[in-house]
């Protein structure tokens, strides 16, 4: 192989190496705004289930109430 080869070779890995490296910057930019929007699904998804089992569990308690009174 020759010199000039040679510096070709290094110069196109070298731009191939920076196109790569904001690439990934941009990938992670993306990850991370996902586990964000993830995050907060989560929660609203655990806030409905709180306020579901809530609501599910007040007629118990009132029947409770009711047996604990009789």
């Amino acid at each position: 192989m020759s010199l000039k080869t040679t510096i070709e070779k290094i110069e196109a890995l070298e731009a191939e190496k920076k196109n790569l490296l904001v690439e990934i910057e941009g990938l992670k930019k993306m990850a991370d705004a996902k586990a964000v929007a993830l995050e907060s699904e989560v929660g609203a998804l655990r806030d409905e289930v709180k306020s579901l089992k809530t609501l599910m569990s007040v007629p118990e308690q009132v029947a409770q109430i009711k047996t604990q009174i009789q």
